[in-house]
């Protein structure tokens, strides 16, 4: 039976040839690589030679059954990758020994999974693989996953009526492109840890067309030079160095015999943290002019990693560079740097995804940016260098950006009363809180926000100022009160029952817009706010009610509270006439004058 190209064969009779085909030890590392059957170096040399840089290691397999891991130890083998699985329907009877036998003897060891594109999706392999020994641990001795992508070890083959497939398991470039992608996400979800891919680069180019985009999965790449080289060969484009090179598979150690690509000491790096960056912080620095360019010589020589969000960095003498594999390779330097540091680092802001823009002219006469996830870092010439975060962004928006009120003056700073936060910009802050958002609030707003006793007073602000009211007036809402602001009366909150009695009074039409704030103190524990046409008066007993004139003289001349007490209404009119009613009578306006009644 041959499958449409594509299709997965993982119904249980496919599982059961797929096991037949497989055998008691299943495929190996390298074993369908026509170059490991054709490598020409003699005996001797392929039984002693090493690259004479780097860490050396091995792999081994069912295929090596015991393996006598001292004397591996004592021929100067330091790490050990062992196969686990194979497919989605086989589990290596050596694993168990072989993984614990190499890490007694002090060696770093991780586990291998031998992929079989054709027998089930990336996900359902990757949760088989660390169902059965391929997961991973920050302990320091465990190396990350690693997915054994290579030629078909059954291509041609026929058993029990099912056909394995060519060597590239009958999938287009896009279908196992795809697979992969499948297969690391999903061993990064149950891992923490995108899987090292083993590959040789021929097949890679044959069979994903030399994809691109798999920088950020760290590559160990099958090359066998027919005499003793330190040249590991050319790799897949997706990558600009590899992290270990297979380079023999016939010795001198048991099974495959393999080089790390660096130090011991990045080599435990590698084991216990997150992804390096595949050469991208490097080339990054290549780009930029190398120790010639704008970061200067080189401090560190490898990515130092384990950074909030799987980040990884170098230093160099103008900065550092770092990466994450979402965000790509970025410098960041001096005052963007300190910025950074303000703000909390990337666990406020995230990291880089570009580097640093002077869209307006030179960095000397305008403000240049640099923008990171969660967050865009601004650099004003006299004003400083300071990240505003995504969250203050729509206040800032809605206050007219920089021509609104100018560019921040000063890092974000928390801490305020009910958990607020705020930025100060140029011509104003912004104010946010979980439950308001962000907004600005500037100049007489401000002046007003004060006067009525900040957050205990008025809340935080719940929107921006909004313009367009009656005469010419705007207003800014918060969370118990409005401000409201005329050309003439400056800004003013005005609180609740003071709101209601504005109401009916008639609002700006009837008696223009709060001149001052609410002032308490007066005879038996009133309170009032003057508006431009009249005063609105409160107490506990009677609420806030408007006066204006001719009533408001009247009050007077009659002898203010004392004598009439607080007014318990507005102006009502009636056949002819208004009433305004007091605690102690009444005050009433007609075409015969003002009457001023007692109870």
């Amino acid at each position: 039976m041959q499958p449409a190209p594509g299709t997965e064969l993982d119904s249980e009779a496919a599982k059961a040839a797929m096991r037949a085909a497989a055998g008691a030890d299943g495929a190996q590392m390298g074993q369908g690589n026509p170059l490991a059957a054709q490598s020409r170096r003699d005996a001797v040399t392929e039984a002693t030679w090493v690259p004479s840089f780097g860490v050396k290691g091995q792999d081994v397999s069912s295929h090596q059954g015991a393996v006598n891991w001292q004397q591996q130890w004592n021929m100067g083998s330091r790490f050990a990758y062992v196969k686990a699985t194979e497919g989605n329907y086989y589990v290596s009877g050596s694993f168990s020994s072989q993984y614990l036998g190499a890490r007694n003897v002090g060696m770093l060891r991780g586990a291998y999974h031998f992929a079989i594109p054709n027998a089930s999706s990336g996900a359902d392999q990757a949760r088989f693989f660390v169902a059965n020994g391929g997961g991973w641990t920050g302990d320091g001795f465990t190396m990350p996953p690693v997915l054994d992508f290579e030629f078909n070890p059954y291509a041609g083959m026929t058993i029990n009526g099912f056909y394995h497939g060519n060597a590239c398991y009958d999938k287009s470039p896009q279908q196992l492109v795809s697979w992969v992608r499948d297969f690391g996400n999903t061993m990064r979800s149950l891992t923490g840890r995108l899987p090292v891919i083993y590959t040789n680069t021929g097949w890679w180019k044959q069979c994903t067309n030399d994809a691109l985009g798999f920088g950020d999965y760290p590559l160990w790449v099958a090359n066998y030079p027919d005499a003793p080289s330190n040249d590991a060969g050319p790799i897949p484009s997706s990558w600009n160095q590899y992290s270990i090179w297979q380079f023999s598979p016939g010795g001198p150690f048991a099974g495959d015999s393999n080089v790390w690509n660096g130090s011991y000491a990045q080599l435990q790096t590698f084991a216990r943290n997150g992804l390096n960056s595949a050469g991208a912080i490097e080339r990054k620095w290549v780009a930029l002019g190398g120790a010639s360019g704008s970061m200067g010589a080189a401090i560190s020589q490898s990515d130092i990693c384990n950074l909030v969000g799987g980040g990884c960095y170098r230093s160099y003498a103008a900065g550092n560079i770092y990466w994450t594999s979402a965000t790509g390779a970025h410098a960041v330097t001096g005052n963007y740097w300190n910025a950074w540091a303000a703000a909390g680092w990337q666990s406020a802001i995230g990291y880089p995804t570009g580097d640093v823009t002077c869209p307006y002219g030179s960095p000397a006469s305008s403000t240049c940016h640099q923008i990171f996830q969660g967050g865009i870092i601004y650099a004003t010439p006299g004003v400083g260098t300071f990240a505003v975060a995504n969250k203050y962004m729509s206040g800032w928006k809605a206050a007219g950006w920089q021509q609104g009120i100018g560019y921040p003056t000063a890092a974000a700073s928390c801490g305020l009363y009910g958990g607020g936060c705020y930025q100060p910009f140029q011509k104003g802050n912004i104010y946010f809180t979980a439950s308001t958002g962000a907004h600005a609030v500037t100049g007489s707003y401000w002046n007003a926000w004060k006067e009525a006793g900040w957050q205990q007073g008025l809340g935080y602000p719940t929107g921006p100022v909004a313009c367009g009211l009656y005469g010419g007036g705007c207003y800014q809402p918060f969370q118990k009160a409005n401000v409201y602001f005329s050309p003439t009366t400056g800004a003013h909150a005005v609180f609740g029952a003071y709101f209601t009695s504005w109401k009916w009074a008639g609002w700006q039409a009837g008696v223009g817009y709060p001149t001052g704030p609410v002032k308490c103190g007066l005879y038996g524990g009133g309170c009032y706010q003057p508006f431009e046409r009249a005063t609105s008066y409160y107490t506990v007993a009677t609420g806030a009610n408007m006066v204006g004139e001719p009533y408001w003289s009247a009050w007077g001349a009659a002898g203010w509270q004392p004598r009439l007490g607080y007014p318990l209404g507005v102006a009502v009119k009636w056949n002819g006439y208004r009433e305004v009613p007091f605690q102690g009578g009444s005050v009433t306006y007609s075409a015969n004058g003002v009457t001023v009644r007692t109870n």
